[in-house]
């Protein structure tokens, strides 16, 4: 079994940075990607960014291109979101989920975190 927990979640001033960070507890990363996603209030849950590591492919929903990067640092076991430009619309609750093929669809990912709350105030 697969627990995924996300950190680095809080409150942040529009044209912030933050860095959340999902680390697999249990065993390593199930398959080979990790995905980010989000889910605003009175929102569905919405693609981020997806990593696929064995094949070096990243994508990133069109919202948050050449704002948010995804990364895996190795060391520590993590796959990484960092948020830069923050604006108020990137409110919401970030999900990071765990799947074999770094899909932009969510039911594609057999493993999810909890979620870390990110608040972005004008």
């Amino acid at each position: 079994q697969v627990q995924l927990v996300e950190s680095g979640g809080g409150l942040v001033q529009v044209g912030g940075s933050l860095r959340l960070s999902c680390a697999a507890s249990g065993r390593t990363f199930s398959g080979n990607a990790v995905g980010w996603f989000r889910q605003a209030p009175g929102k569905g849950r919405e693609f981020v960014a997806a990593l696929r590591w064995d094949i070096n492919y990243t994508t990133y929903a069109d919202s948050v291109k050449g704002r948010f990067t995804i990364s895996r640092d190795n060391a520590k076991n993590t796959v990484d979101l960092q948020m830069n430009s923050l604006k108020p619309e990137d409110t919401a609750v970030y999900y990071c989920a765990t799947g074999p093929r770094g899909s932009v669809v969510g039911r594609e990912y057999a493993y999810w975190g909890q979620g870390t709350q990110v608040t972005v105030s004008s």
